[in-house]
């Protein structure tokens, strides 16, 4: 029988110590085999801070969820991202043979399959899932909420745990294979071929959704930041295809497998930074100014309804309508007390400046408030203000200017 690594225990029955692991693996494989050591342990310490800086950002991110920039990323998708990126790094720790394959590490299939390939999968369709819902926004003209949000949740949820069932199921020595005596976990080639493919074939149908969403990069900016994604991702997927199949007992070489694991670190973090850095930022340092140029710009390009523009004490507002993570509220406007219709904008000559109660009037005793400028401006009936067109800076008064001419809204 030729000596393999999923047959080493067939003929070593005891664990077997350091330095005859490294001797009868290098033999197999014709390679050095280089221990786990400090170096692993570093690149677990350096992994982990660097998905915790990102945590704190997606935090603060949370914490200010109220902007509307921070709000138009739509944090529930993101934050999804980032959870699979961490779970998927949990799988390279051991898939990648940066700790012995012992205690509640020797259990290949589950690292291997239900953390490292699952959940590169999950970081992969949610990605996907968050370009959709700008489509079904921005070229179907559709909301992505309630039965939108739960069948794309239930089609992620159903392609990758049904790939990695159908796996899981399958003898493992065609899949992912396991030495307890030499504490080395082996992924069947045919694996990695169906594994990778898929991978190219996820990021495939990012790059269609990033074509299909080249013409609102205007107003949103989704467009370069998915472009770049994808551009990170693909130089991931190679990296991946090298190493699986070029040096296929990466795991057991030192320089390589410190490399794979620091490349996945790194993608899974660019990603999330790419779409949330930004307006993070601007967020912490620059927040009235890029909000209000943000909205400015959307409104320009004629997405106003996608997001609920109305008009409020900083000039301008929105619900983040259709993409919002809870609730849909319809179109409105929203004037603050500070708020004032510019005459000017209407011209001297309105009509309506100077009107008073007719005698047919709806109040009750219409005799009582000829003189409307006594009642509460909610009951006047002599206010005939059209609504504006959405966004006109010369339509509002900051408060206190012009002398105080032009009517209060409230």
């Amino acid at each position: 029988m030729q000596l393999t690594l999923s047959s080493l225990d067939k003929f070593f029955t005891t664990p077997v110590d350091s330095e005859t692991r490294s001797r009868v693996i290098g033999g197999i494989i014709k390679k050095t085999v280089d221990p786990v050591d400090t170096a692993d342990t570093i690149v677990i310490a350096v992994g982990s801070v660097i998905f915790g800086i990102t945590l704190v950002m997606i935090i603060y991110a949370w914490f200010n969820r109220n902007y509307r920039p921070i709000r138009a990323k739509n944090l529930v998708w993101t934050t999804s991202i980032h959870i699979a990126g961490i779970l998927w790094f949990l799988g390279n720790i051991v898939a990648n043979g940066h700790v012995k394959i012992v205690g509640a590490f020797a259990h290949c299939k589950l690292w291997i399959l239900w953390f490292r390939i699952f959940f590169c999968y999950v970081f992969a369709s949610m990605v996907i899932v968050r370009l959709y819902a700008l489509d079904r926004v921005f070229n179907q003209n559709k909301p992505f909420r309630g039965r939108a949000n739960l069948i794309a949740v239930g089609i992620v949820a159903a392609f990758n745990v049904l790939f990695c069932l159908i796996v899981q199921f399958i003898n493992s020595d065609l899949t992912v294979s396991q030495s307890t005596n030499f504490a080395v976990c082996d992924v069947n080639m045919g694996l990695r071929i169906a594994a990778i493919t898929i991978q190219w074939v996820l990021w495939l149908g990012v790059a269609v959704l990033i074509y299909r969403l080249r013409n609102i990069q205007s107003s949103f900016n989704e467009f370069r930041e998915s472009l770049a994604i994808f551009i990170v991702a693909i130089l991931t997927l190679i990296d991946t295809s090298v190493n699986n199949f070029v040096f296929r007992f990466y795991p057991l070489m030192m320089k390589h497998r410190i490399e794979k694991t620091a490349v996945d670190v790194l993608a899974a973090n660019i990603m999330v930074w790419l779409i949330l850095a930004q307006p993070v930022y601007n967020c912490m340092f620059n927040r009235r100014k890029y909000e209000t140029g943000w909205l400015e710009k959307l409104t320009k390009d004629g997405h106003k309804k996608e997001y609920d523009v109305s008009s409020g004490q900083a000039g301008l507002t929105t619900a983040y309508a259709k993409m919002n993570d809870s609730q849909f509220q319809e179109t409105q406007l929203n004037f603050s007390s500070s708020d004032g219709i510019d005459p000017a904008y209407y011209g001297s000559g309105n009509p309506y400046d100077n009107a008073t109660l007719s005698g047919d009037a709806t109040l009750r005793n219409p005799e009582v408030y000829i003189n409307q400028d006594s009642i509460p401006i909610a009951l006047r009936t002599n206010l005939h203000i059209h609504r504006p067109v959405l966004n006109t800076p010369s339509m509002f008064n900051r408060p206190n200017s012009n002398n105080g001419e032009g009517r209060n809204v409230i």
